[in-house]
């Protein structure tokens, strides 16, 4: 049967005798079979090489049909439950799901469901049968993806407050290179929002015409106008998610630019901005992702208490501006992000010196901010609150008042008071940004923060690398709608876990992983052919305790189809803040390896089977 299907779909292309490469891959598609064109060039020319031509018949296209697509892997398991006959049957099938995919409650129903999803062969359809041709395509379809399916969609609860999630945040997302020399572009707030980043980063400073711009201050990167960037936000602010996007301002401008700004975030953004609280404006918990939902915050320094700020609303008095006095540590972590505008007597802004001292203790300078109300009064549940110290924000900090912190500054807490540091997390939104002198925009592990409860890690978005492939993998989590509900520990108040001494929040899970094999991997580099010497590096993060590396034997010359059948067991203690990293990489010589490719999720997204 699968012989007189196949036929019928292919003859046709072949009435003329012969067809060429182009051809091929046309035909592959049309079996809806996913294929890597190196490969299919590769396996081709080999065939068509022995006889000097370009193009292959009928019997040949059947031979590269097979080494593409009938991989002995699958062919292995499916002899395995059809008995070495050509079809499973629905009972066998569930047998299958049952003993293979961990399915327990599968049964014939289900069975029959992804017979009629997958199975090409009408006739093979009717008999509730399937053949090996359907068999290879629900092997390789999202419905075997090792990705738990319904973590693809939203399956926590929204309704806690906002800082009980993980949120996915970027820094300095204007920049797609760079933080000196580097073009600022609109493509970074654009691409990091379809990617589901919900914490933007804005750093205005006051441009010609009175019109503010959007650049990396003091360096030689471009500058973009600041209603262009509201623009684009405005477009795409919830095409990848419903839930609130926050706008960071890192706000260098004149009272008189930040009226303007005001201006355009309100008339551009209109009701998506929220301008007001949710019910009571006494605020004594913050609202969920869920009563926020399709609403756009800004988080900046504000001018007293959000009761004011909407009084002050409603009575229209917006041309006023105040200062804020505030307590500035001049410390080395004062690194380039964060700034505060210092204002003169003519109210143009002054650059912030650092100051640095070797042994004295460190000083703190008593600083003015100029804030214009209308900007001011924008800022509803997100006011951005200088840190002092865990014990300042248990006694003084209000609920709707976040903290950033310097990666630097913010180690040395997880080191030496990572107990504070999550319980100060558990009641303040906390956001996590990379020290100054990340000139080239590298990122830092983002795990070691999340680790106590750091709702906003922020990286920049732009570089890839490991750092932003576990940001990836751990916001595929939830629908991939940019917010992860907090483990319990992390969110009670009174917790004592701390990331280095897990005690009674240790919940031991037995891992094992199974690798057998890869299929149409990426040809190394340094490959004329279609070759590569692959091994795959299986890397768990999360606590300490928890974060090990496991390794491959190498695969000589095969990226087509390298077998390892290889076991690896893990145990691990906080299994809520592991992820999982899959990394395959081309062994160039002993002591270097090239990345071919990877894939991360969190370890409680993985699926049986």
């Amino acid at each position: 049967i699968s012989r007189t299907w196949f036929l019928s779909i292919i003859q046709h292309e072949f009435r003329t005798g012969k067809i060429d490469l182009d051809s091929t891959m046309k035909l592959l598609e049309k079996l809806k079979i996913p294929f890597d064109f190196a490969h299919v060039k590769h396996v081709f020319k080999k065939t068509v090489d022995k006889r000097k031509e370009h193009t292959i018949n009928i019997e040949d296209f059947r031979a590269i049909y097979r080494i593409i697509v009938h991989r002995p892997e699958f062919l292995e398991l499916f002899r395995a439950y059809s008995l070495n006959s050509n079809m499973l049957s629905d009972t066998q099938l569930t047998e299958f799901l049952k003993k293979e995919q961990y399915e327990t409650e599968a049964c014939e129903i289900t069975a029959l469901e992804i017979i009629l999803k997958h199975e090409p062969i009408e006739e093979v359809r009717k008999r509730r049968q399937m053949s090996f041709e359907g068999f290879i395509r629900y092997m390789i379809s999202e419905d075997c993806s090792i990705f738990k399916s319904n973590h693809r969609t939203i399956y926590q609860d929204m309704n806690h407050p906002l800082c009980d999630y993980f949120i996915s945040s970027s820094h300095n997302t204007y920049l797609i290179s760079d933080q000196l020399v580097g073009p600022s572009h609109l493509w970074g707030y654009t691409s990091a929002l379809l990617k589901g980043c919900r914490c933007l980063e804005i750093d205005c400073w006051d441009g010609s015409n009175n019109e503010p711009v959007v650049y990396h201050g003091h360096t030689l990167t471009s500058k973009i106008p600041f209603v262009s960037v509201i623009q684009v936000i405005d477009k795409y602010a919830f095409m990848a998610s419903d839930y609130p996007l926050i706008l960071s301002l890192e706000n260098h401008c004149s009272t008189k630019q930040q009226e303007v700004m005001a201006k355009y975030l309100e008339t551009i953004l209109g009701e998506k901005l929220l301008t007001s609280t949710i019910g009571d404006t006494a605020v004594n918990q913050l609202p969920s992702p869920e009563a926020l939902k399709r609403r756009i915050l800004v988080k900046n320094k504000k001018v007293g208490t959000i009761e004011e700020g909407v009084l002050r609303r409603n009575g229209e008095n917006q041309s006023e501006t105040e200062e804020i006095s505030e307590y500035e540590s001049m410390s080395d972590e004062d690194e380039t992000d964060e700034k505060v505008t210092l204002c003169s007597k003519t109210g143009t802004p002054k650059r912030k010196r650092k100051h640095k001292s070797s042994s004295s203790p460190r000083k703190k300078a008593k600083i003015k901010t100029k804030i214009a109300l209308a900007l001011s009064d924008l800022v509803i549940y997100t006011k951005s609150e200088k840190f002092v110290s865990f014990e300042h924000s248990l006694t003084n900090q209000k609920c709707y008042e976040n903290n950033s912190i310097g990666e630097v500054q913010a180690r040395r807490f997880v080191k030496r008071s990572a107990k504070e540091f999550v319980s100060h997390t558990s009641r303040f939104i906390t956001r996590i940004y990379p020290k100054g002198t990340r000139m080239n925009s590298s990122n830092y592990n983002p795990q070691e923060f999340w680790n106590v409860g750091c709702q906003m890690v922020a990286l920049n978005f732009q570089t890839p690398g490991v750092p932003m492939e576990v940001q990836d993998g751990k916001f595929l989590d939830n629908g991939g709608c940019g917010y992860i509900l907090k483990p319990e520990f992390l969110r009670n108040h009174n917790s004592t876990f701390t990331p280095n001494n897990v005690g009674r929040y240790s919940k031991p899970m037995s891992l094992s992983i199974r690798l057998i094999s890869g299929h149409q991997l990426p040809p190394s580099n340094l490959s004329k052919t279609n070759k590569a010497d692959p091994l795959v590096q299986i890397e768990i993060f999360g606590v300490p305790e928890d974060q090990v590396k496991k390794k491959s034997s190498v695969v000589k010359s095969n990226a087509l189809s390298p077998r390892w059948d290889e076991t690896f067991s893990f145990t691990v203690q906080v299994p809520e803040l592991a992820l999982i990293r899959f990394c395959v990489e081309d062994e160039i010589s002993l002591v270097a390896n090239e990345f071919l490719g990877q894939y991360t999720l969190p370890l409680l997204s993985l699926r049986k089977g």
